[in-house]
């Protein structure tokens, strides 16, 4: 069970940063699907489930254990570490970005590796895929009304990209104009946005893990490929070197980088008259990737041993 918790801590701290998400996590540490087929078990049929073998019976159909353990994770996660991803990605992005681009580009390579004989579908799943996740993370940032139905229907969007690998719901929310609000409100403790946003969050899961469910069952290496590429096109967004073109103003009257463009390190240099921290930047993709390599091992093994 502490291997979930840990999983789940790892989603959480990956959910917060804008253009990394949980899915990827989840799918890098051989979770991914247990966790789908967990949340979809939450339908009508649960009913019937009770009924007949009581709450034991529906705590057994929801992979329940599981469940607790990974999201008390996430939510450990995200309460104790958004102000150090926060302090992070303000202070020290370059290092934060790269190790993600490790992370994320060696999980891509090694899935496509575990890939059975993949065809010209998977290849064109693949692109549509990465070609998808780059158009969202080159979506422009827009500020809709903090209204209880808005922020509602951020909760639904947002938690149904931070299944997606690749997919960041963090970057989406920053896309709708609500990541200050939602972390606003996490900081503070905000109750009652925190209870309107979460719904938003259970009514999304619960739909959207019914047809990822279906799609991992009826096309199940198509689907793979398809997140493949959605982690694949994401890269996009979390490459350490970026110009910022435009600013916004947050909530405590700061100015924070709005819209960037991604450079190369020695342009970085010459642009902001800081260093780039290539060699830093390169031993800390190093460590994403040789991470990624060692939880695919660890993965294996445990597989094994089941």
């Amino acid at each position: 069970m502490m291997g979930w918790f840990l999983r789940g801590l790892a989603m959480g701290a990956a959910d917060i940063v804008p253009g990394v998400s949980g899915g990827t996590i989840a799918f890098i540490t051989g979770i991914y699907e247990r966790l789908i087929t967990a949340i979809s078990a939450f339908d009508h049929r649960l009913f019937s489930v009770w009924r007949t073998k009581g709450w034991a019976g529906v705590w057994q159909a929801i992979d329940g254990t599981f469940l607790v353990v990974l999201f008390a994770g996430i939510l450990t996660s995200v309460a104790s570490l958004a102000h150090l991803i926060n302090w992070m990605l303000e202070q020290h992005a370059i290092m934060l970005w790269s190790f993600f681009f490790g992370l994320i580009l060696g999980s891509v390579f090694l899935i496509r590796a575990a890939m059975k004989a993949p065809g010209l579908t998977t290849y064109m799943a693949i692109l549509s895929g990465a070609l998808m996740a780059y158009a969202i993370t080159m979506m422009a940032p827009s500020q809709i009304p903090l209204t209880n139905l808005n922020l509602f229907l951020a909760g639904m969007i947002a938690i149904c990209a931070m299944i997606l690998p690749g997919v960041s719901g963090s970057f989406l929310l920053l896309v709708m104009g609500m990541y200050a609000h939602v972390i606003g409100a996490i900081k503070g403790f905000d109750i009652g946005l925190l209870a309107v946003f979460a719904g938003g969050c259970v009514v999304g899961l619960i739909g959207f893990s019914h047809i990822l469910k279906w799609l991992l069952k009826a096309y199940h290496d198509l689907t793979l490929a398809l997140l493949t590429g959605f982690m694949l096109g994401s890269l996009n967004k979390v490459w350490p070197w970026k110009q910022v073109l435009e600013y916004r103003i947050n909530s405590k009257g700061e100015p924070v980088p709005l819209i960037e463009r991604n450079i190369l390190p020695e342009h970085y240099e010459q642009l902001t008259g800081q260093s780039s921290q290539l060699l830093l930047a390169i031993i800390l993709f190093i460590l994403g990737v040789g991470l990624v390599v060692l939880m695919d091992r660890y993965q294996k093994v445990q597989n094994r041993k089941a």
